[in-house]
């Protein structure tokens, strides 16, 4: 089966032509600037060169219109005609409580993803945007909403409860989500199968280390605890965002600096982290050059988020009372060698041992470990585009 995935943003559009049952991608995409003056459709085909088509994009139904004319293109296209095209899965940020496992899009799982806007006001108005946009081109086209918070539905109470007054769980759902749970759920099933450990029986923690971060604690096949949040800024220090902080901070920096809840809001999620604490980058390419031209801020900044990642994978073995297996994916945690390096120096008292060839490698899946290591370590390319298609495939 071929299924078109979308993962839609306010101004942007990406997007992979999956073949299922080769598991892989016949084409991928990306389409920016979306509803400003010039914008632009960055086309790959498997094999071939990028092609760039350079047009105003006035709204997401134009710019599916331009990724399917791409797909069926006679020269850089990759399907004779979009009857080729048997399904097409989205990926939804926020589900909420309403939606524990990915499923087909009605009218009314429309609906219920508007009700979950609040939680993710910057992501579910644009994924809904692209679903709408897919619907009025593509009729006849079953399609299926994926959502990043699904994997996380499993945690227990225990984990995903905050020590507020309960009320405003019961009013407002205040709670611990989770999110890149696509992502999660794909690496720790491919950790086990590259293990050789039986995921029903397996302690895996995923560290996605990107501009955004988090880590997941697997315990037999299911996440039971994750860093982030109600939102994604909790949790671990990311290229922008300050990850966990005093929530005291937001009214001392207020008063202080006479600012608003949305300018702090702004601050912590795109002026902190990486990027405020090196005042160098949020990109760790940058951070590595400048500690190596002898930048201390950049040198405590990276300090700062190899200290975070250890906490919570200790914190996650504590909970699952062992770990088995630990893997590093997405930007960061599948191409900076020093990053895997210093964190599992960090844990030896685990019996980790790291082997510092294989570690150089980058975007490769790999174990990194030693033989005799007591726990498997790894590097495990994130492939959310074939889980959203394999998600598709499987209920439809």
């Amino acid at each position: 089966m071929k299924v078109l995935v979308i993962n839609c943003g306010s101004s942007s559009l990406k997007y992979q032509l999956i073949d299922s049952d080769a598991k892989e991608a016949l084409a991928i995409g990306l389409c920016e600037r979306i509803g400003l003056d010039v914008g632009y459709l960055k086309h790959t085909p498997a094999g071939q060169d990028k092609v760039v088509i350079e047009a105003k994009m006035d709204n997401h139904e134009i710019a599916v219109s331009m990724v399917l004319e791409a797909l069926t293109n006679k020269e850089h296209g990759v399907i004779a005609d979009l009857s080729e095209i048997q399904a097409v899965g989205h990926r939804v940020v926020h589900g909420g409580e309403k939606f524990a496992k990915s499923t087909i899009i009605t009218d009314e799982v429309i609906k219920a993803i508007e009700e979950c806007n609040d939680l993710a006001p910057l992501h579910n108005p644009a994924n809904l945007i692209g679903i709408r946009a897919c619907q009025s081109l593509m009729k006849d086209v079953p399609m299926v909403a994926v959502f990043d918070t699904a994997f996380h539905q499993t945690m227990p109470e225990k984990a995903y409860l905050y020590a507020l007054p309960l009320d405003y769980y019961d009013k407002y759902k205040i709670r611990k989500y989770g999110f890149h749970g696509t992502s999660h759920s794909y690496v720790s099933s491919r950790m086990a199968d590259f293990a050789g450990l039986d995921i029903n029986n397996s302690k895996i923690i995923v560290c996605h280390l990107g501009n955004g971060a988090s880590i997941s604690a697997v315990h037999n096949g299911k996440s039971i605890d994750t860093s982030m949040g109600f939102t994604p800024l909790s949790g671990l220090v990311m290229g922008t965002r300050s990850g966990d902080i005093d929530p005291s901070i937001i009214e001392f920096i207020a008063k202080k600096e006479n600012k608003t809840i949305d300018a702090i809001m702004h601050l912590l999620n795109k002026e902190s982290g990486i990027h405020g604490l090196s005042e160098v980058s949020s990109d760790f390419r940058d951070i590595n050059q400048a500690m190596n031209n002898g930048n201390e801020k950049a040198r405590i900044a990276f300090e700062v988020f190899v200290y975070r990642v250890v906490k919570y994978i200790g914190g996650f073995v504590a909970s699952m009372n062992g770990v088995d297996a630990i893997a590093f994916t997405a930007g960061v945690g599948e191409n900076d060698p020093k990053v895997r390096r210093d964190v599992c120096e960090y844990l030896g008292y685990l019996g980790i041992k790291i082997d510092e060839e294989a570690n150089q490698v980058r975007g490769e899946e790999t174990m990194i470990s030693t033989s005799d290591s007591k726990v498997k370590v790894a590097v495990i390319p994130t492939n959310e585009e074939l889980t959203i298609a394999k998600e598709t495939v499987a209920l439809l």
